[in-house]
């Protein structure tokens, strides 16, 4: 082991010396080892050339142990041996500090992986081993610069607007559409409210005329309709050898026997006889019926049955002259006979016992006693006689004179 100082007074270093060859032009008697230096990344001077100064270097030379750092100026030469390299050692985990111009080691997956360091000449040791190999990038090989995030964030700020831009448009479509909606169906509601209304005031009045039509229909004369109702309540009346007409009238009497009128002149021979009972006939029946009472003067009777039968309605208010009538009896016998007129006139009987009503409709001996029926169906007279020799002359015994006369209508 020796020790070897370059002709520029350098720092001196140790190593294992090893004699070789003497290079030509060196005054000394042999070549020296190699010199050990600390090497640093990219920064390592090309070898000397013999008879060439050596280049400067990046950093300055290591100092020994204990003694400061001499200071390196440009393009001082470094202390060697002529014709001899020099190697540099780094000692492990000894980096320089970073400078302006070294740029970051390359990122993995960025770039490809740096080759390892080559040694300054051929033949030249590489680095220690754990020593990662460290060299410069290639010239322009700076990494391509990625998105910001401020692009990024603005990019997201204008893809948000336009999207409550959209978002604003549909719904305003939608609000009109919606409000053009509801005006449609308010129209629509209204023109539905009128029609209703017009429809309602229609109704209305097709009711009106519906109950003015039924009134006209029923105040219209319906001899037909007017049989219907009254034959259930009208009998053929024998009284001994006699035959006539009775009809039930008003409410039942106690114990739901049934009130009947007819002439005095039909029950007379019974009544002056003694005799109280007569039989009502209807086609194959025939029912016992009692005289209660009598009116001579009006020749009028009352009759009481035991069977049930509905009676007639009496007419509150007397008829007038041209009124249409229905007359209902068993002339000669003939029962269910229906016969229909007018009244002639309201007038006084010629015997002085009242008012009569005239009529024109045909009656016949047997019709005595039978109801003259107006066309609302109630009894406005009993008929008792006609004029002998005369046509269209029949006479009635006015409705309200006998239920005076007995209380039971």
């Amino acid at each position: 082991m020796t020790a070897g100082y370059g002709p520029g007074g350098g720092t001196p270093t140790q190593g294992t010396e090893e004699r070789g060859p003497q290079a030509a032009g060196d005054d000394r008697p042999g070549p020296l080892a190699p010199r050990i230096e600390r090497p640093w990344p990219s920064a390592y001077p090309p070898p000397s050339v013999p008879g060439q100064p050596a280049p400067p270097s990046a950093y300055p030379p290591p100092s020994a142990p204990g003694q400061p750092t001499p200071p390196s100026a440009p393009g001082a030469e470094q202390p060697g041996l002529a014709g001899q390299p020099t190697i540099d050692i780094a000692p492990a985990g000894a980096y320089p500090p970073p400078s302006g111009t070294w740029s970051p080691p390359p990122q993995p997956g960025q770039w490809s992986a740096a080759a390892p360091a080559a040694p300054a000449y051929p033949g030249a040791p590489g680095p220690f081993p754990g020593t990662p190999a460290l060299g410069p990038f290639p010239p322009g090989a700076m990494p391509p610069p990625g998105p910001s995030a401020p692009h990024r964030g603005r990019g997201l700020t204008v893809a948000a607007l336009v999207l409550a831009g959209v978002l604003a448009v549909v719904t305003g479509v939608q609000a009109y559409q919606i409000d053009r909606l509801s005006d449609r169906v308010a129209a629509t509601d209204g023109r539905l409210a009128a029609a209703r209304e017009g429809a309602e005031v229609r109704l209305d009045g097709l009711e009106q005329r519906a109950g003015a039509l039924e009134k006209q229909a029923g105040a219209a004369f319906n001899p037909e309709a007017i049989a219907s109702a009254v034959l259930p309540s009208v009998f053929r009346v024998r009284a001994g050898q006699f035959t006539g007409t009775a009809f039930v009238v008003g409410k039942p009497a106690a114990g739901g026997a049934a009130n009947l009128f007819t002439n005095f002149h039909v029950v007379e021979s019974v009544w002056e006889g003694g005799g109280r009972q007569v039989f009502l006939e209807r086609t194959d029946q025939r029912f016992p019926a009692t005289i209660v009472k009598v009116d001579k003067d009006n020749d009028v009777a009352h009759l009481r049955a035991t069977g049930r039968f509905s009676g007639l309605t009496t007419a509150p208010s007397p008829v007038k002259s041209g009124q249409q009538i229905v007359v209902v009896g068993a002339p000669l016998g003939l029962a269910d006979t229906v016969t229909t007129g007018v009244v002639s006139a309201f007038r006084k009987d010629e015997d002085g016992s009242g008012q009569v009503i005239q009529f024109d409709a045909p009656i016949n001996p047997g019709n005595s006693g039978g109801p003259v029926i107006n066309g609302a169906k109630q009894v406005v007279g009993i008929a008792t006689a006609k004029a002998r020799d005369a046509e269209g002359i029949g006479l009635a015994v006015p409705i309200k004179t006998a239920c005076d006369g007995f209380r039971i209508c």
